[in-house]
């Protein structure tokens, strides 16, 4: 009851006229960005970070919430009209989705993503409310060397298990962790990795290193594959759906809830792995799987939900433990962090107000999604027909430009023009940038926690093996290692499916080909 009575105390505070201003702001914005090709919800937050700086926190956090959600959303948009994913996990959206378009049923494929969003992201919120705060009570009581396994459990499962290729994904988490090593020691104050620059002591601005990654990579890998083949856009209605629509649809969405809340409470979630499943079930269970390949609304229906209930979950980690599991979580962590919160368990005793009304904010930008984006459908149709290099030379220059604004510093311009080699180089290479950017943010606070350990144990390393709780992590830790290893010898096949996100991979080579 206590919990319900702080979330009605949240929506109260959400429901002012300003808040639902911000809140519909942010989740235009993040349709509109979410909607462009290739550009998911972690680059539309990293692209908009920097005009969030002159709003108090509380608009800010709001905003951004509309913004993920939106990005979520416009992400199946791209998928359905131009079978082409704006995220990895809107891959399987795709398979399903463009079939029905081209069949004529683009209007039913938009209303089930839409509504499945919906659905998901409720349950999905409500679960977080009433999950996040029995985790945080029970968090309050971990140690400094059981949050360090816990973290070290996160970016190794993130690297070596979720990916296509564990080498790969160790590489980018290993880039990860050195660019966040860059700057003071925290200990002795001597600088690291800094090449003798200045500007470097105080580290790399995580801003600057989101859209450095994020939206100069993104544009420079666009621009160095560009086909100046006209885009064919399926036209579109009204989104609506018939009796037999909603009938086939419901049951999908339920399950795809079910399978992708517990992929993103984890600390180590994200959503194409429960996507991936959810398709995967809804074609077991369907009672003419033959029409799986040729169109099926179930295919969209399970997907989609999955794909949103897996984004609402990964608020569980951030808020209680401080662990953001995905890329766009890492975003919101830079945003949080820039106004002085630090997620973890005492942060929902620290700051109730604020956390509840994020809470309720999330359940009321979900509302306006669906109220605004059904109507607005075909709006989002037309800005597909935008010309990629104008697309693309609009993203750069505003990537400077919010880079430039975090300090008025010109070197953060150039910093950023690095950083964007560096996501171009990681693109080239197929080289995930998921692992890359949780070492970034992961790996500073991986650092105080590990010295926390060892301080209390005077140096000695039994310091990190001094908890139970440590210790059973150590050891989930080498069996996520270990186990792949020894199954794909046995079998003689990858134990996971390939990364949508890989250049390498078929999916994103359709999409770069357009």
């Amino acid at each position: 009851m206590d919990t319900l009575n702080l979330l009605l105390d949240g929506l109260g505070s959400a429901l002012t006229p300003q808040n639902l201003m911000y809140a519909a702001i942010g989740v235009l914005i993040g349709t509109f960005v979410g909607v462009l090709p290739g550009i998911g919800p972690a680059m539309a937050l990293a692209l908009l970070l920097p005009i969030t700086y002159g709003l108090d926190v509380t608009q800010s956090l709001i905003m951004f919430a509309g913004i993920y959600y939106g990005g979520m959303y416009g992400g199946s948009t791209t998928s359905i009209l131009l079978n082409t994913p704006g995220e990895s996990a809107s891959v399987m959206t795709a398979i399903e989705g463009n079939k029905m378009a081209k069949k004529g049923r683009a209007a039913q494929a938009l209303a089930t993503a839409a509504i499945g969003s919906f659905v998901a992201g409720t349950i999905g919120t409500l679960l977080v409310a009433f999950f996040a705060p029995t985790i945080a009570e029970q968090a309050v009581k971990v140690g400094a060397p059981s949050f360090f396994a816990i973290m070290l459990l996160s970016l190794v499962l993130v690297s070596a298990v979720l990916g296509s290729s564990r080498l790969r994904g160790f590489i980018g988490l290993f880039i990860g962790l050195t660019i966040g090593l860059v700057g003071l020691d925290l200990s002795t104050g001597q600088a690291r990795l800094t090449l003798g620059i200045t500007q470097l002591v105080d580290g790399a601005d995580i801003v600057v290193v989101a859209v450095g990654l994020f939206a100069i990579g993104e544009s420079l890998w666009i621009a160095a594959h560009l086909r100046r083949n006209p885009v064919e856009v399926i036209p579109v209605g009204r989104p609506f759906m018939g009796r037999d629509d909603w009938g086939r649809s419901w049951k999908p969405w339920l399950r795809g809830t079910a399978i992708g809340f517990p992929f993103g409470a984890l600390p180590a979630g994200g959503a194409e792995t429960p996507t991936f499943l959810s398709y995967i079930a809804e074609k077991k269970l369907a009672k003419d799987s033959g029409e799986f390949g040729h169109g099926a609304i179930e295919g969209v229906a399970g997907p989609e939900a999955a794909n949103n209930a897996s984004a609402a979950g990964m608020f569980v980690p951030l808020l209680a433990l401080g662990l953001p599991v995905t890329a766009t979580a890492s975003i919101l962590l830079a945003a949080m962090t820039t106004y002085g919160i630090v997620p973890g368990p005492t942060l929902m005793t620290d700051q109730p107000d604020l956390i509840w009304t994020l809470l309720a904010s999330l359940l009321i930008g979900n509302a306006l999604l669906l109220v605004i984006n059904l109507p607005l459908a075909p709006l989002w149709a037309k800005l597909l027909q935008i010309p990629r290099p104008q697309l693309y030379a609009g993203i750069l220059f505003f990537a400077s430009l919010g880079a430039y604004a975090v300090d008025q510093n010109p070197f953060d311009i150039a910093l950023l023009l690095v950083f964007g080699a560096i996501g171009f180089a990681v693109r080239r290479f197929g080289i995930p940038i998921l692992p890359l950017i949780l070492g970034v943010i992961i790996g500073p606070l991986m650092e105080v926690k590990m010295r926390e350990a060892l301080d209390i144990s005077n140096g000695d390393l039994s310091g990190l093996f001094s908890e139970g709780l440590a210790i059973g992590v150590y050891v989930v830790i080498v069996l996520a290692i270990v186990t792949p290893v020894v199954i794909d010898r046995m079998r003689g096949a990858p134990l996971v499916p390939p990364d949508p996100a890989d250049p390498a991979d078929p999916a994103d080579k359709e999409e770069v080909s357009r």
